[in-house]
């Protein structure tokens, strides 16, 4: 397995355990993240603390299943599917004990181990529809 692609796994892997400290311990100082579901840019490891923080509190059994990995050079694409049930406040709405199951795309860059640049991008629509705030389509 290449180097790079280890690295998401093993990213990935925590997070899924929601070991926060290890999570944290893949970012950059100079890590700079966007996510469609938080109104504010992630910067360096603390924000992905306060990330992690939001969503486990929001999901507190939130699992992603990577379904493909596409690494280019120093750049990966994770394709995921998460699943978990809404127990906490999540973007002010409150919790609805609803079980969620979202797609998303994570861009990633990786310098010297570190991830340095994220885009995620996720049905946040689909999210809402499962928890009951927007009707099927």
């Amino acid at each position: 397995m290449d180097r790079i692609a280890r690295l998401v796994a093993e990213l990935t892997d925590a997070w899924n355990v929601n070991d926060v400290e290890l999570v944290t311990s893949f970012y950059a100082w100079d890590y700079e993240g966007t996510d469609v579901g938080e109104a504010a840019l992630q910067r360096g490891p603390e924000g992905i603390r306060q990330t992690l923080a939001r969503y486990g509190r929001a999901f507190p059994d939130l699992r992603f299943i990577v379904g493909e990995t596409i690494v280019q050079g120093n750049r990966v694409a994770l394709i995921w599917t998460a699943r978990g049930t809404h127990q906490g406040i999540f973007m002010n709405i409150p919790p609805t004990g609803r079980t969620i199951e979202v797609r998303g795309v994570s861009l990633l860059t990786i310098e010297d181990g570190k991830v340095t640049h994220g885009l995620y991008i996720w049905d946040v629509a689909g999210m809402l529809r499962a928890i009951g705030l927007l009707p099927e389509l």
